[in-house]
C-alpha cells in the first residue's frame, strides 16, 4: 500500500468528537456511486491539516486492504491564487503508477484516465487547503469505496447537499488548549503561575498555532518570569501575526472583494468580543444586503467565526483573536484617513439608539436625561417589538421580557460601547449608554463592568460640564452600586455632588422629576446606613414633589420606598398600607419588574403579621416576574424568603427545594454559597 502523508503532528490533543465522527462515517458508508467526503473547514491556525493527517492515517492502519493513502496540497498547484487541476491530477495518476509520459495531455482525457485508474480503487485521498467545492470535484476518484479528506478555511457550501460530512473545527476550549501549551513547553512556570498561563492561553483564542508560537516565546525566554512575558507574547502577535499562518490569512484576504475586506478591516474596531449582522452593517455602513454578502464571503474565506450564530438570539459573531489582530494590521496598512473613526462613531449612535428602544420596552416609559436617537441610514433597528402595541399582557410580558433579554446579551458591547465613547470624547453618547445599563443593573447587580459604565457617564457629565440634568442623574446612578458594595462614603460622595446638581436646575417637568429623583436616591443612600427614619423622610419628600408635578409613577414609587422603609422601621401597619396602595398601582400600570418587587415587599410585611397564605401567593408572584426577566437576584432571595415560610409552616421539604434553587441561581452568577 503506497502512503504519501506528511509526517504526523508532534502534540495533538482534544478533536476526540471529530476523528471519532470520521471514522464512524467510513464504517457506516456502503459505497455508492461516489466517495464519501470528510470536508475539515475552520480559520487557519485550528490544526485542520494535522487532524485530516491523522484520520487519513487511521484510516489506512484500520483498514490495510486500502489500495493507497494519498496526500496534495492544493496550494502547491496555484499560480496567482488559481489553481490548476490538471496538474494535480498529474500528480494522484502518478501516485497510483501511472508513468508521466502515459498520462493524457488532454485535461478532459485526463480527467477520464484518472475516472478510469480509480473506479475500482479503494483510496484515502486527502486535499489540503481546498478553497471551492468546484475544485475538488474533478478530483474525486471514480469508486465509492474511496474516502476524500478535504481542508478548507471556510465551509464548501456549494458542494451538492449529502455530498460531504461537514466536521467544523471550533477552537480548542480552555482545558486543551492549557494541555497543547504544557505538552509544548514542559515548563515549571505554567504550574507556579496559574493566572499567568491562563493568560497566555486567553491569548491564543483556541488556536494551536498561536499556542505553538506561545510555547517558542515561553522557551526562548527561560529566565523571565510568566507574568513579564505575557505582554511581550501579546506584541508579538499583535505585531507580526502567526509564521506561516499569517500567510493564510493574506491569501485569503487578498482575494476578498471590495465590501468584504473593508468589513474585515472595520471588524478589528467593533467595540466588544462579538457583534451581530445588524450592528456590523452599522459599522461598515454597507447597507443589509451588502453586508449579508460581505459576512458571508468572509466565512467562506475562513475569516469569520460563526459558530454561535445560531446559538444566540441575536445571533452573534467573532473574529477569534488572532485573526481580529491580523484584520487590525491590514487596517493600519490600507484603511483610507478616518475610515475606522468614522465606523466607531456610526456604530455608537447605532448602539445607543437600540439600547435605548430596549431600554423603553423592558422598563417601561421613564424618564431619562438624553433624548432618543434617530435611525442609522441604511441601517435597520433590531427587530424588537413594543409591548404597549400588543395585545393582551401575556403579549406585553414577552415584549418586554425579550428587550430584557437583548440587554442581557448585549451588555459586554454595551460595556466597550461606553469605553469607546468615553475614550472618543463623545460625551453624549456615554451618559445615554448608561441608561439601559442601569435598567440592566437593576436585574442583574454587583456587575463590574456596570459600574465602570457609570463612573464614565460621570466623568463625561462632568467633562461636558454644561448640563445639570446629567451630573444629577449620573451621580445617582453610580451612587447605587457603590453603597450596595459597601463603599458608602464614596456613595456619599456623588449623592452630595447629585444635590448640588439639583440647585443649577430649572424647573421644566423633567427638571423637577429629576430633582425628586435625587432625594429618593439620598433617602435610598439613609435607608443603606441603616437610617430609615431619615430614610422615611426623604422618600416622603420624594413623592410630594412627584405630587406637585404632577407624575403619577413617581408618587407610587415614593409610596413603594416609604412602605419599604416602614417595614425596616417596624411599622408593619404603616407599611402593609404603603406596599398594597403601591402594588395595586404597579399592577394597574403594568410595570413589570415593581409588580414583582413591590409583591415581594408586601409579602415579607404580611409574613410578619403572620399572614403566610396571603404571603406566599405574593412570593410565587414576585417569583414569575423574576424568571420573566431571567433576574438571578430576585430568584434567589424570592426562593429564600419561600424556604422561610416553609420551614414556618413546617414543611422542611419543600424549604430544601427553595434553598436549593436560591443556591443555584447564585452558584450560576458567582455569588457563592450562603450559609
Amino acid at each position: 500500500m503506497r502512503v504519501e502523508l506528511p509526517p504526523g503532528p508532534v502534540y495533538f490533543v482534544n478533536r476526540d468528537e471529530e476523528r471519532d465522527r470520521a471514522l464512524r462515517a467510513v464504517a457506516d458508508w456502503r459505497g455508492r456511486s461516489r466517495p464519501l467526503v470528510l470536508a475539515l473547514s475552520g480559520p487557519g491556525g485550528l490544526g485542520k491539516t494535522e487532524l485530516a493527517v491523522l484520520i487519513a492515517r487511521a484510516l489506512g492502519e484500520r483498514y490495510p486492504f486500502t489500495d493507497g493513502v494519498l496526500s496534495v496540497d492544493l496550494d502547491d498547484f496555484r499560480v496567482d491564487g488559481v489553481l490548476d487541476p490538471g496538474d494535480v491530477l498529474s500528480q494522484l495518476l502518478s501516485s497510483l503508477d501511472v508513468a508521466p509520459e502515459q498520462v493524457r495531455a488532454p485535461y478532459a482525457a485526463r480527467c477520464r484516465q484518472y475516472w478510469s485508474k480509480t473506479a475500482d480503487a479503494k483510496l484515502v485521498l486527502l486535499l489540503d487547503n481546498t478553497r471551492y467545492a468546484s475544485e475538488i470535484v474533478p478530483l474525486l476518484p471514480a469508486s465509492g469505496s474511496s474516502v476524500v479528506i478535504v481542508t478548507s478555511h471556510g465551509p464548501l457550501r456549494d458542494l451538492e447537499d449529502g455530498a460531504a460530512v461537514d466536521l467544523a473545527l471550533p477552537p480548542l476550549d480552555e482545558r486543551a488548549a492549557a494541555e497543547l501549551l504544557e505538552l509544548i513547553v514542559r515548563d515549571h512556570r505554567l504550574a507556579a503561575d496559574p493566572e499567568a498561563a491562563r493568560a497566555v492561553i486567553r491569548l491564543c483564542d483556541g488556536l494551536p498555532a498561536a499556542l505553538h508560537v506561545a510555547g517558542r516565546w515561553v522557551r526562548t525566554h527561560r529566565l523571565r518570569p510568566l507574568s513579564r512575558l505575557v505582554a511581550g507574547l501579546a506584541a508579538e502577535l499583535d505585531e507580526k501575526g502567526l509564521p506561516g499562518v499569517e500567510r493564510i490569512w493574506d491569501t485569503a484576504y487578498a482575494d476578498l472583494s471590495g465590501p468584504a475586506a473593508l468589513t474585515y478591516r472595520l471588524l478589528a474596531h467593533h467595540p466588544g468580543e462579538t457583534f451581530t449582522l445588524h450592528s456590523a452593517t452599522a459599522l461598515t455602513g454597507l447597507g443589509s444586503d451588502d453586508c449579508q454578502d460581505a459576512l458571508e464571503e468572509l466565512d467562506t474565506a475562513g475569516l469569520l467565526d460563526m459558530r454561535l450564530l445560531t446559538l444566540t438570539e441575536t445571533g452573534r459573531m467573532r473574529l477569534p483573536g488572532p485573526l481580529r489582530a491580523h484584520a487590525l494590521r491590514r487596517s493600519r496598512r490600507e484603511a483610507e484617513e478616518g475610515e475606522a473613526a468614522g465606523a466607531q462613531r456610526r456604530l455608537l449612535r447605532w448602539y445607543v439608539r437600540q439600547a435605548q428602544l430596549a431600554d423603553r420596552f423592558a422598563a417601561g416609559r421613564r424618564l431619562t436625561v438624553v433624548e432618543r436617537y434617530a435611525p442609522l441610514p441604511g441601517t435597520p433597528d433590531v427587530p424588537l417589538d413594543d409591548p404597549e402595541e400588543a395585545q393582551g399582557d401575556e403579549a406585553r410580558a414577552e415584549r418586554a421580557a425579550r428587550a430584557g433579554r437583548w440587554l442581557e446579551e448585549e451588555r459586554h458591547v454595551l460595556f466597550a460601547c461606553s469605553r469607546l465613547a468615553h475614550v472618543r470624547g463623545l460625551d453624549a453618547e456615554a451618559v445615554a449608554l448608561s441608561e439601559p445599563v442601569w435598567t440592566h443593573a437593576l436585574d442583574h447587580p454587583h456587575q463590574s463592568g456596570a459600574l465602570q459604565v457609570f463612573r464614565r457617564a460621570v466623568d463625561a457629565a462632568v467633562r461636558h460640564g454644561g448640563n445639570a440634568e446629567w451630573l444629577a442623574r449620573t451621580r445617582c446612578q453610580l451612587a447605587r452600586p457603590l453603597w450596595e458594595s459597601g463603599e458608602l462614603e464614596a456613595a456619599q460622595e456623588q449623592i452630595d455632588g447629585a444635590m448640588s446638581a439639583v440647585e443649577l436646575l430649572g424647573d421644566s417637568e423633567r427638571e423637577r422629576k429629576i430633582a425628586a429623583s435625587v432625594v429618593e436616591h439620598r433617602g435610598m443612600l439613609k435607608g443603606a446606613r441603616g437610617d430609615w427614619s431619615g430614610a422615611l423622610a426623604d422618600f416622603a419628600a420624594s413623592r410630594d414633589l412627584h405630587r406637585a408635578i404632577p407624575n403619577p409613577y413617581g408618587v407610587l414609587l415614593g409610596t413603594y420606598r416609604m412602605g419599604e422603609a416602614s417595614a425596616k422601621a417596624d411599622d408593619l401597619d404603616a407599611a402593609l398600607d404603603l406596599l398594597a396602595e403601591a402594588h395595586r398601582g404597579f399592577t394597574d400600570a403594568k410595570r413589570a419588574r415593581l409588580i414583582g418587587r413591590s409583591a415581594f415587599a408586601l409579602a415579607g410585611v404580611l409574613s410578619r403579621l403572620g399572614r403566610r397564605g396571603e404571603a406566599r401567593e405574593l412570593y410565587q408572584q414576585s417569583l414569575g416576574q423574576a424568571g420573566e426577566r431571567r433576574s438571578g437576584f430576585d430568584l434567589a432571595r424570592v426562593h429564600d424568603a419561600l424556604a422561610e415560610l416553609e420551614t414556618a409552616d413546617g414543611r422542611p421539604e419543600a424549604a430544601g427545594e427553595h434553598r436549593a434553587a436560591a443556591q443555584a441561581f447564585r452558584l450560576r452568577n458567582g455569588l457563592g454559597q450562603v450559609h
